[in-house]
């Protein structure tokens, strides 16, 4: 296995708890106390995935995440939140944010997250999937993520690229919502529809060049892409 994980924890109880337990489950964890250690150390390593609590001094994990996201615009997030913090964890998939876990949360629920976002995003050698998909006057490229349109090149994040992949596959069918969800965020509860809904939006906004292209709502079932 041995995939790097950033982990970024003010609480030095729960943090150490952590790194030791996904150190023995085999990955290589570097835990960070604050936001700006965490982000020199990112910039300063390699890292498969990224565990970031929200709340932390000097710099929080939302900014923090943007910062990430600057740099490595592909990289799994999985925010660490309290139940509080319900405006926090919307915001923080506008971010990109592939998954949050709210505290307290048992190691399992965290390890079964941490290994499905890890399934998702890696492809194992020599399955094969389409590559790309025509979308009216747009080309979307899914092994590469990106959509292109005349001279335009957009980079979409892991979740805007999947949640395409899914619509282009049921293209002028409908895409069931709680399929979508369980489907690429494996829960279909509050804050992932929410999640969901954020990522329409952008996908809106990526394809709004040509007006063939539309994603419709389909009232109380999903989701339509038109093309």
């Amino acid at each position: 296995m041995n995939k790097r994980i950033l982990l970024a924890e003010d609480d030095s109880n729960l943090g150490m708890l952590l790194k030791d337990y996904l150190t023995a489950k085999g990955y290589r964890t570097t835990l960070f106390p604050d936001g700006r250690s965490a982000l020199e150390g990112f910039k300063s390593d390699t890292f498969d995935m990224c565990i970031l609590d929200i709340m932390m001094p000097i710099m929080d994990g939302l900014f923090l995440a943007k910062e990430i996201r600057r740099c490595e615009p592909n990289i799994p997030l999985i925010f660490l939140t309290a139940k509080s913090q319900k405006e926090d964890v919307v915001e923080g998939f506008r971010t990109g944010a592939d998954d949050y876990i709210t505290k307290p949360f048992s190691m399992e629920e965290l390890l079964y997250r941490i290994e499905a976002i890890l399934r998702r995003s890696t492809r194992p050698e020599g399955q094969k999937k389409d590559d790309i998909y025509r979308l009216g006057e747009y080309s979307f490229d899914n092994r590469k993520q990106v959509l292109v349109y005349q001279d335009q090149t957009m980079k979409l994040t892991t979740k805007e690229s999947e949640l395409l992949e899914l619509l282009c596959q049921h293209k002028n069918e409908v895409l069931e919502r709680n399929y979508a969800l369980r489907n690429i965020w494996i829960d279909d509860n509050y804050f992932n529809a929410r999640s969901m809904d954020v990522y329409i939006t952008r996908l809106r906004k990526y394809l709004k060049e040509d007006p063939t292209v539309k994603i419709q709502n389909v009232h109380g079932r999903g989701y339509r892409l038109i093309c």
